[in-house]
């Protein structure tokens, strides 16, 4: 929560109360395939000159293109969560599963905050740059207890859900341009 309102980008993942244990060995080679395809996306995604110009000039996000971007962080943060061993859903291009991200359309942008936003968020960046080491520390813990117990920890799943949330929510305001509203100092 932001100032009594809902952030405008939101992201969660479903707890699951099992998970497999030899799948944690091979989750870096199955997903390979959808490396590919990303990588491919990622090029199209990658151009934001179509929106940072039309916020410059008009003041809006191309509502196509504002589409095109959230699909496309959806299916990132789909295949994020099963590299960090949170769900074993194998990722899908076009549907939810699990994970859980929405973002608001916005009405009416600042035309001049886009010059500056990535600058704004070098606190956030240099914040989430220590999370992002710990994530990869609470990552390797993680899968001993799911080699060994089947479930990923519960308070080490909402502090990896958290920091990739807050991830989302800097990259969504700094770079993809897709909200004004600065982001929460949060993993909530």
């Amino acid at each position: 929560m932001v100032t009594g309102s809902v952030y405008p980008v939101r992201f969660d993942v479903d707890y699951p109360e099992r998970l497999s244990r030899w799948k944690i060995f091979l989750k870096w080679l199955l997903i390979f395939p959808h490396f590919i395809i990303l990588n491919i996306i990622w090029g199209a995604a990658m151009i934001p000159a179509a929106a940072f110009f039309t916020i410059l000039f008009r003041k809006k996000y191309p509502r196509w293109w504002f589409d095109f971007m959230v699909n496309f962080l959806r299916y990132t943060y789909r295949i994020n969560v099963y590299l960090f061993l949170m769900r074993d859903d194998y990722p899908a291009l076009d549907e939810d599963q699990a994970v859980h991200l929405d973002v608001d359309y916005p009405d009416d942008l600042n035309r001049w905050l886009p010059l500056i936003k990535w600058l704004l968020a070098l606190p956030h960046g240099i914040v989430l740059a220590l999370l992002g080491t710990v994530n990869y520390v609470v990552l390797i813990i993680a899968w001993f207890a799911i080699l060994f117990t089947a479930r990923y920890p519960r308070p080490l799943f909402d502090f990896s859900v958290g920091v990739h949330r807050w991830s989302l929510r800097v990259s969504a305001y700094a770079f993809y341009l897709l909200t004004d509203k600065y982001p929460p100092f949060s993993l909530k």
